[in-house]
Formats: structure tokens, sequence, C-alpha cells
């Protein structure tokens, strides 16, 4: 059992590495609309639900990893 939830831990971090890594800064915003209306039709959808995707996947895999690392802990 303990393999399982270990398992799941190292899976979840590594999911949650790569969606933060993946994840825009805040101030990438600012450079852009200064810079002009690069994204002004596709590119503004697009970035929103590419960051609503990125956003789902790291709450998922955190709350994954702060619940098996409950049970794990719980378990030993």
């Amino acid at each position: 059992m303990s393999t399982v939830f270990t398992v799941l831990i190292i899976v979840s971090s590594l999911i949650l590495i790569a969606s933060i890594l993946l994840q825009s800064g805040k101030s990438a915003g600012l450079s852009g609309s200064i810079a002009g209306g690069a994204e002004s039709l596709w590119g503004k959808n697009k970035g929103r639900s590419y960051e609503a995707i990125l956003s789902k996947v790291t709450t998922a895999s955190a709350i994954i990893f702060i619940l098996s690392a409950l049970v794990l802990a719980a378990i030993q």
C-alpha cells in the first residue's frame, strides 16, 4: 500500500513541477500590451485556455500530492 502512494507522490510531483514551469509569469502580459496588439484576436483566447488548463492541472496535482503525502504519513 505504501508503494502505491509513494509512486503517486513521485508522479504527482513531476506533473506539478512541469505544470508550474510551463506557466508564463504575470509580467509576460505587461510586455505584450506595451509592445502592441500582437495577440489581439487569436492569441488571447488561446493563451487563456492554455493557462486555464495548466492552472487546473497544477491544482489537481497539488491536491493529489498533499493527500497522498498525508495518507502515506498516516500509514507509516
